[in-house]
């Protein structure tokens, strides 16, 4: 019988040893799964955590109410009347705030993975923006094509030079909808935290313990603590500060702001303000700035200054904004028109390539949530087991220990 149990104790004692050894081997285990190394495993894993994901919204969006709302919102568009007019006004405006709202999602969705949207659409259509306005010497582009392209006015119109308050109230509106989506997109990590803190656990890029014991800090790992330093106490002022500069890690932000369990109308309030009104309205002053008629200009002298490959340069982005104010002016096809064309097939691929990255990224996390949520579930089948066997120990020993009384 004591043999029995000590062998029984020493299991346990060995489970409760291994526990960060397997711990150690479960986080390896999720950050291997990615794309390039098991396409196949990464993929399964992928796509079965999406189709859970789409179930579980399936199943939220499975309100009378909601659908019943919605099916009278479908029979209003439909119908023709007085108000067709009125809902398409409503659906023009509302596919534009949904588009710079989705893209501003998707910017800073993914703790920091996320597709550089702001890169890709807002910045180039800024910039487009404002060398059409110093060009066509007005700010009544038609409509449409614009926003999707930008042309000169049929004369005659009256010429002006807008100043940069203009134009900033001219892509306010685009500034606004994508700041307030990067707002948005800031909220994932902010309940992720805040559930694993709540439930007990920890979320990984919190545990930062064991390298503080050792002292082995790079820059990443200073930057992460020095974020932590400013949350606690800084507070609403520390998550404005963070929010309102070009911060790559502001996800660590809302991770810290979860853990600490910072109230949510707290850090939502101020990562509002800093991204939506400060940290828009300042990228948007200094796409403005650099793409003014003279800065360009004086940028474009001095390039052509360099020595070797300054001249050929200089020449090359001449014509191509020389052939982009022909394109405003409707003027005829020429060759820095091709070779504009060439410039923005080129500026595609670059856009499709981070596109690609980002699903793969996007992949790669589905996968390793998958992995983990396998892992948990594997992880309460064992201590299930533990607590069944250690239970029916103690049941044999306490039966033979009453076998013993008896005789």
């Amino acid at each position: 019988m004591t043999a029995n149990m000590d062998t029984k104790d020493t299991y346990v004692l060995d489970g409760q040893g291994d526990s960060t050894d397997l711990s150690d081997q479960e986080i390896f285990e999720r950050k291997s799964l990615v794309l390039w190394r098991l396409p196949l495993k990464t993929l399964r894993y992928g796509g079965l955590e999406a189709g859970q994901m789409l179930i579980s919204l399936a199943k939220k969006l499975k309100n009378l109410w909601l659908l019943g709302s919605l099916l009278v919102l479908v029979i209003l568009c439909l119908l023709p009347g007085p108000h067709a007019n009125f809902v398409r006004f409503c659906q023009h405006n509302l596919g534009f705030a949904l588009f710079w709202l989705g893209l501003g999602v998707l910017s800073s969705v993914g703790f920091g993975t996320g597709l550089h949207t702001f890169l890709l659409y807002l910045g180039p259509h800024i910039a487009s923006v404002t060398m059409a306005a110093y060009e066509c010497q007005t700010l009544n582009f038609p409509t449409p094509p614009y926003p999707d392209t930008k042309i000169c006015p049929p004369e005659p119109y009256t010429h002006y030079i807008p100043d940069i308050w203009a134009i900033m109230a001219k892509v306010r509106p685009e500034a606004l909808f994508w700041g307030f989506g990067t707002a948005v997109g800031e909220l994932p990590p902010y309940f992720m935290a805040r559930t694993a803190r709540l439930s007990g656990q920890e979320l990984e890029g919190m545990t930062m313990d064991a390298k503080r014991l050792a002292g082995h800090f790079n820059i990443l790992d200073r930057t992460k603590m020095f974020m932590e330093r400013v949350m606690e106490r800084v507070g609403f002022v520390g998550i404005l500060l963070c929010a309102s500069v070009p911060n790559p890690l502001f996800d660590l932000a809302g991770i810290t702001c979860g853990h600490f369990l910072v109230p949510f109308w707290k850090f939502f309030v101020a990562t509002i303000i800093g991204k939506t009104f400060i940290k828009a309205t300042l990228q948007l002053m200094f796409v403005i700035v650099v793409f003014s008629e003279d800065l360009v200009g004086k940028l474009v002298a001095c390039m052509g200054q360099l020595p070797l490959l300054g001249p050929p340069f200089e020449a090359l982005i001449r014509g191509i904004l020389g052939s982009a104010k022909q394109q405003m002016h409707k003027s005829g096809k020429s060759d820095s028109i091709i070779s504009l064309d060439l410039v923005v097939r080129a500026f595609e691929l670059c856009a499709f390539i981070m596109v690609g990255a980002f699903v793969v990224s996007a992949l790669n996390s589905l996968a390793q949530i998958h992995c983990k949520r396998r892992q948990e579930k594997m992880r309460r089948m064992r201590s299930l087991e533990m607590i069944l066997y250690v239970g029916g120990g103690r049941v044999d020993s306490d039966e033979s220990s009453l076998e013993e009384f008896t005789v």
